[in-house]
């Protein structure tokens, strides 16, 4: 198979002493056209330097009081941003603890709608004044439906849209069937400042159709915020090895980079049967468009990721590799069933 993996190079012409349209010397072209001439060297340049995109993921412990938390993550993504990022990653559902642990009614309580959502509007400011783009996790209330929610915020301030958690899990510790709808936007590409993204949440990041998904409406970066750690019903399940190669997967698939965030810490939360916990190991990571690991957080530390993609060559390589060009959506109907039967 022929492959693409190197940039295009611009190629300069050698420079003649005589201008080949009037036949004056080159001292004698005018001011325009010196200024056409470097405009074009200039953009040359551009494309030869390439479309190159920092990006975020961040990691903390959450406490169970929604100022400190934002607080957190706003000195978090300053300090991405003072790296370098243009695109900043935060954790699911970073507001408070983990609640799904638990199925308790009161906890309705913290799902606030978009409009007027005090953290949307917080994270609108800090990004308008840091000129980067935040995806903002949140539990959602809209009417009488509940969602866990990612309203993306672009550079200016401008709030892009929602995208509502398509998958929602069911299980111990995880109880995210209690609270949430399940999500009604369907797979979305938006399209910021930096460059077109799409965002899964959590429980999404374990289907290849999510990621392919947003890479057909032309996704050049897929971000997952997540809320992950260890299993009440079994301490011996630990699958943070298993959680990084699905996602390593969607990156190599689809040749784009993938930005994972991850919370650390143990957080006990009362139940309907008495106290459960869930230790987070974090692990929140950065992967190339191969689906190598380019950054890799710990499993206790706040910490701060930052990586750099040329999503120009990223393109070329993946227009080059085929995987797009080769699909057959008209034998992939199966895909549209439960159990396999046409």
């Amino acid at each position: 198979m022929l492959t693409i993996f190197s940039l295009l190079q611009t190629t300069s012409s050698s420079s003649s002493s005589r201008s080949p349209s009037s036949g004056r010397s080159e001292s004698w072209r005018g001011v325009g056209e010196v200024g056409t001439r470097a405009a074009g060297a200039e953009a040359r340049m551009a494309a030869a330097a390439g479309r190159k995109v920092a990006v975020a993921a961040v990691q903390f412990a959450c406490t169970d009081v929604e100022a400190e938390n934002v607080a957190t993550a706003e000195r978090l993504i300053r300090e991405a941003h003072k790296k370098g990022a243009k695109i900043v990653l935060i954790q699911e559902l970073f507001e408070g603890h983990y609640f799904c642990q638990a199925q308790r009614m009161d906890f309705f309580r913290r799902a606030k709608p978009c409009k007027g959502n005090p953290t949307i509007i917080r994270m609108q400011q800090l990004a308008k004044e840091l000129e980067v783009v935040i995806p903002v996790s949140f539990f959602e209330e809209a009417n009488n439906a509940h969602y866990n929610s990612v309203a993306i915020i672009d550079a200016d301030g401008t709030d892009l849209g929602l995208y509502r958690k398509s998958h929602i899990p069911d299980g111990p510790g995880y109880q995210e069937k209690f609270y949430f709808n399940p999500g009604d936007t369907g797979f979305k590409a938006f399209k910021t400042k930096y460059a077109t993204i799409g965002v899964g949440i959590c429980w999404d990041q374990w289907f290849p159709e999510c990621a392919r998904a947003m890479a057909l409406q032309g996704a050049e970066i897929l971000f997952y915020p997540t809320a992950i750690g260890s299993e009440p019903q079994d301490g011996n399940l630990d699958s943070r090895e298993h959680w990084k190669r699905v996602m390593q997967g969607h990156a190599g698939a689809n040749l784009v980079p993938l930005v994972a965030s991850n919370r650390i810490g143990r957080e006990t939360v009362e139940t309907e049967h008495g106290k459960s916990a869930i230790t987070f190991y974090g692990n929140s990571f950065i992967a190339g468009p191969t689906g190598e690991i380019v950054k890799l957080a710990n499993d206790k530390e706040e910490e701060v990721l930052v990586a750099e993609f040329d999503l120009d060559e990223i393109k070329s390589t993946r227009h080059g590799w085929g995987v797009f060009r080769d699909r057959r959506p008209e034998l992939y109907k199966v895909l549209l069933t439960l159990d396999g039967e046409k």
